[in-house]
């Protein structure tokens, strides 16, 4: 059995800190033992943020934020927009504070929410999200339709799954949205895009 000396301890406490540079932009993110992937970005977050269109004025929303990486990384990309990042981890959503803080970028905020339900009325022409494996095809429905809500007419929602969850998310996006695109399989993870078509405005319930 492992033995911790109080200094072992007491590094494993410290923050985590380290640099990354995605999309072209060089950031600096504090993490802790507990969230995800918090030494390093995860490589579906990777993949999801190389096959990703940002446009300068995108209004956005992080959906399960972690520490920030999608949301800090699209809110650099889209200087003109204004960007939500939202957990319901309380603790991700104090590091993704701080880590807007520490890159200053001011045209992003973090809060807690569960799912949408702190979102309010806000609508985005961008909604992205690092889904967990095994939340449950149920709580990914309601992740689904509550983005249909909130997409501005032609705003895309882009997610990245396990493979194993392509085919589902091929049938959900069908049926909500009523459109699937395909951005990228790698070798473990699925970047897939539904689009709300502009001339089709959906509104809540």
């Amino acid at each position: 059995m492992a033995s911790f000396t109080p200094a072992d301890l007491a590094r494993l406490r410290a923050d985590i800190v380290f640099d990354e540079t995605l999309r072209g932009q060089p950031l600096r993110f504090r993490s802790t033992w507990g969230l995800f992937s918090p030494r390093n970005i995860d490589e579906g977050t990777r993949l999801l943020l190389d096959h990703l269109e940002v446009r300068g004025d995108d209004d956005s929303l992080d959906l399960g934020c972690g520490y920030g990486p999608l949301g800090m990384t699209i809110a650099r990309l889209a200087p003109q927009g204004q960007h939500l990042l939202v957990d319901k981890d309380f603790v991700a959503v104090d590091y993704a504070r701080r880590n807007l803080l520490d890159n200053r970028i001011d045209n992003a905020q973090a809060m807690l929410s569960n799912g949408f339900d702190q979102v309010g009325e806000r609508r985005f022409d961008l909604i992205v999200s690092n889904l967990p494996a095994k939340s449950g095809k149920e709580l990914y429905y309601l992740y689904f339709y509550d983005a249909l809500a909130r997409l501005n007419p032609g705003g895309r929602l882009v997610i990245v799954t396990i493979n194993g969850l392509r085919q589902f998310v091929a049938r959900a996006f069908r049926e909500v949205f009523g459109n699937y695109d395909k951005l990228k399989q790698g070798k473990t993870y699925t970047v897939s895009q539904a689009v709300l078509p502009a001339a089709e405005v959906r509104g809540d319930g």
